[in-house]
């Protein structure tokens, strides 16, 4: 046997005794590299490759052949499927995140992306948020009625613009889906829907028993802006009466609000504030703050607070399983 064919048969079983995850790479690297040293005539490099959707890994070794070119070994110790072909038809090689038991491919992202409609979050974290919904609802077989189903359709109709039949052809075209694939997702999007809903309601009166203060109804009026003018308007908010409103809503060089919402929606700086006291001015929002609450009604477990109640309860409920899902992006 040639001292190259010596070193090939050496090279695979280097191979075969690879650790195989995500974690002992580096523990590869070193092992490659020591033997390279052995052979350096060879010029031997290592390729690693991460597997869609699992912690195992896959490894070539790249040796230059002393007749020219170059030899690329690839040791599969389980099936003999190389890697190259075996992720060419891999249950996760259009996989985007696994979040738990919910693996989303690219295209479902791009299709669920679509349906997104939050503020306050990244599209990056709301997939993940989806996902997660989706780990709950993915057993349930009591079919989407009817009602809930039109609901979920309108709703996405409306925010869209899409207030025709004309209209709503033209998007799904645009789109490339088939009235029956659009209903499909309007029902998983209705499904989702009504966890949500359920998930608040069960949450809601809770919440807002162990925290009643954040659901006050509150009375406020705010200024921001530039730090010296708003300290300039901190003044007249000192002295502020329902007469006086008015005259300082229209005062240039600081943009005025008065409003009356529930605390937690409030600028975070007023939500815990006491009637007439005067906050601020304070860093907020890249600007400045100074404002006063008017007037401050205990909450009650009516329908607008319970439904309040409950949207702040999921949304640390999410946070919550976020925290403990098994969250892997695909991104290689």
């Amino acid at each position: 046997m040639s001292d190259f064919a010596t070193a090939l048969e050496s090279g695979v079983r280097l191979l075969r005794g690879l650790p195989r995850r995500r974690a002992h790479v580096e523990e590869a690297r070193r092992a490659v590299a020591t033997w390279a040293q052995d052979h350096p005539g060879l010029r031997a490099q290592l390729v690693v490759d991460e597997r869609p959707g699992t912690p195992v890994i896959d490894f070539d070794l790249l040796v230059e052949d002393p007749e020219g070119g170059t030899v690329a070994l690839t040791a599969q110790a389980e099936d003999g499927v190389p890697w190259l072909i075996d992720h060419s038809t891999h249950w996760a090689a259009g996989q985007l995140v696994s979040v738990d038991e919910v693996h989303l491919s690219v295209a479902q992202a791009l299709t669920m992306i679509k349906s997104l409609s939050r503020r306050d979050t990244t599209p990056h974290d709301e997939i993940v948020d989806q996902c997660l919904i989706l780990n709950e609802v993915q057993n349930e077989t009591e079919p989407v009625g009817d009602e809930d189903l039109q609901a979920a359709a309108d709703e996405f109709r409306r925010g869209r613009g899409l207030h025709d039949r004309t209209a709503m052809l033209a998007w799904l075209a645009e789109m490339g889906m088939t009235p029956q694939q659009f209903e499909t997702y309007i029902r998983g999007i209705a499904r989702r829907r009504g966890f949500r809903r359920r998930k608040e309601a069960e949450l809601g009166p809770a919440r807002l028993e162990a925290d009643p203060r954040t659901f006050d109804l509150v009375r406020a009026i705010w200024v921001t802006g530039p730090e010296s003018r708003v300290a300039a308007r901190a003044g007249d908010l000192a002295r502020i009466h329902d007469g006086g409103l008015a005259a300082l809503a229209a005062a240039d060089g600081a943009e005025t609000t008065i409003a009356e919402r529930l605390a937690f929606e409030l600028p975070e700086p007023l939500r815990d504030a006491a009637p007439e006291a005067v906050v601020g001015p304070v860093p907020y929002g890249g600007a400045f703050l100074a404002g006063v609450v008017l007037t401050r009604t205990a909450a009650r477990p009516d329908e607008r607070t319970l439904a309040a109640a409950g949207r702040v309860a999921f949304s640390e409920w999410l946070a919550g399983r976020r925290g403990q899902a098994s969250i892997e992006w695909h991104w290689s």
